[in-house]
């Protein structure tokens, strides 16, 4: 999971940034909106709903904004009607890739992407062509200077994790969990004060592509400008590039 869980850590770093240039506001106004609109405005009883509303908090996002997107979700106030929908396709390197967005016009959002794939060496395919691939999981990455191997696999494994792992060449340990275990963990971890450097509840690779310094670039680019299309939620692949290289082409 070498590859996955680097750009995993980038990312988180680079919506934190994004937001302080109001980028990232739409996406999680769109997300709260659809969770208040599949599981109800109380995020009590909606995991997805609060999850959401923890984004918004860590970037800092008004009160007032998560609270007007609650309402229209729920119907209390008008607005737009959004739709959630898939694409799968490859990309530079025989990546597999999967696009989760939110649309309120869905050939638009569909020629858009497809565009993207095609720019950057890549193409959608059939519904189905590479979601096999992928595993639904929680993943939760906590730096290794903030506590032992040992101490986290025990407080992990005994809340429910289904695997920790310790990649040398990662400077946090990363922890994988069931879908409905994910909440559970990710809340023993901060009653422990132990500190998150990422989570994400989604699709994990089986098994990753290794992708050398001549394609890498060209992967990097795809996954930055799907990411940055407003209509998109989040992307996941199964690209590995080695840490150093991630590193020195995100710079």
């Amino acid at each position: 999971m070498g590859g996955h869980s680097h750009w995993a850590g980038i990312k988180h770093k680079k919506a934190i940034l994004d937001a302080k240039k109001g980028k990232i506001f739409t996406k999680i106004i769109r997300e709260i909106t659809i969770a208040a609109k599949m599981g109800g405005g109380d995020p009590e009883g909606n995991p997805r709903l609060r999850k959401a509303i923890e984004d918004a908090k860590e970037v800092n996002m008004p009160q007032d904004n998560i609270k007007r997107a609650i309402m229209k979700g729920t119907g209390q106030i008008p607005g737009v009607i959004f739709e959630e929908i898939n694409y799968e396709g490859y990309g530079p390197a025989g990546i597999a890739v999967i696009v989760e967005a939110t649309t309120d016009n869905k050939n638009r959002t569909f020629g858009e992407i497809r565009k993207i794939f095609e720019d950057h060496g890549g193409n959608i395919g059939a519904s189905g062509c590479v979601s096999w691939m992928f595993e639904n999981k929680g993943f939760l990455a906590v730096p290794k200077t903030a506590v032992s191997e040992d101490e986290l696999m025990t407080l992990a494994l005994d809340a429910g994790a289904q695997d920790l792992s310790n990649d040398p060449e990662n400077e946090n340990f990363e922890i994988y969990t069931a879908p409905q275990d994910f909440e559970k963990i990710k809340k023993v971890l901060e009653d422990k004060k132990i500190p998150i450097a990422s989570s994400e509840l989604g699709l994990i690779p089986k098994n990753e592509v290794k992708v050398g310094e001549d394609k890498a670039k060209q992967v990097l680019e795809l996954m930055e400008e799907l990411e940055s299309h407003d209509d998109v939620k989040n992307v996941f692949s199964n690209f590995d590039i080695p840490a150093e290289l991630l590193e020195k082409l995100m710079k």
